[in-house]
Formats: structure tokens, C-alpha cells, sequence
């Protein structure tokens, strides 16, 4: 068995049921933070460069949006949740370190606090996987 194997093997064995309401509320957390991605026009505005739209500013926006509308749908509901995980991950880790942290470290600072919170949980999930109570085990057990 391969470390990938390995790796997703344990996470299924050792999934406490708690987590799977974290799960979902990490799925919550996300299509939330996408619905105020895309509803704060000004700073979609800003973040593209105002009237000066270059090719890759607007793919990321529509990356980002995308990716936490349809990502956190998918986590919450435990449908290929390590593949939304890890499309999720460079969001997060370009949010904490080149977004959020410019402000400081700051108790004051809570989108860098929820971006750690959010980075932490994706990474957990890329290793825990779906859980007990989720789409993909109920296809894994209905499959047979």
C-alpha cells in the first residue's frame, strides 16, 4: 500500500462521529464566505485591480467563489470531501499568508483567526475524510 492508501485508510478507521458536525460546519463556514465574496462588489472591484481586469485576477476571483460556493455545498453534505478539501487549500493557505496576515497577528484581526480556524479544519478533513454520516459512505455502503 501506497502512503496515500495508507494515509486515507486510517483517516476512515479513525473517524470520531463529531466530526461529521464539524464537517458540516465547515461546509456552512464556506458557502458563507462565498456568498460574501461575491456579494461585496467593491471588493471584488478591488481585488481585480478596478477598471483594469488582467486574465488572472479575474480567474481567481471566479476560482475562489466557485471553489467555497460549490466546495463548502460539497463538504457539508461529505461528497468527495478530500478532493474539495485540497481544491480549497491553496484559497486558504494565499488568504493566511498573503492576504489576512498583512494586518498582524493582531486578537483584533478575525478574518486571519478564521482563516487559520478554516486552513486547520481543511487540512484535518483531507486526512480524515467524509465520515460516518455522508454522501460518500452512503454510496460506499448502497454500492454493493
Amino acid at each position: 500500500m501506497n502512503l496515500l492508501t495508507r494515509i486515507e485508510h486510517w483517516g476512515d478507521t479513525h473517524h470520531p462521529a463529531w466530526t461529521d458536525a464539524l464537517r458540516i460546519m465547515l461546509g456552512i463556514i464556506l458557502i458563507l464566505k462565498g456568498i460574501s465574496f461575491i456579494s461585496d462588489t467593491a471588493y471584488l472591484n478591488q481585488l481585480v485591480g478596478g477598471v483594469h481586469f488582467g486574465l488572472f485576477p479575474v480567474m481567481a476571483v471566479h476560482y475562489v467563489a466557485f471553489a467555497h460556493l460549490m466546495g463548502g455545498f460539497l463538504i457539508m453534505l461529505g461528497c468527495l470531501t478530500r478532493l474539495m478539501c485540497i481544491l480549497q487549500l491553496p484559497i486558504l493557505v494565499a488568504a493566511v499568508f498573503f492576504v489576512n496576515i498583512r494586518q498582524g497577528f493582531s486578537p483584533l484581526n478575525s478574518e486571519l483567526w478564521l482563516s487559520l480556524m478554516v486552513l486547520g479544519l481543511l487540512l484535518t478533513f483531507t486526512v480524515l475524510g467524509s465520515g460516518r454520516f455522508s454522501m460518500d459512505e452512503y454510496v460506499k455502503q448502497h454500492a454493493h
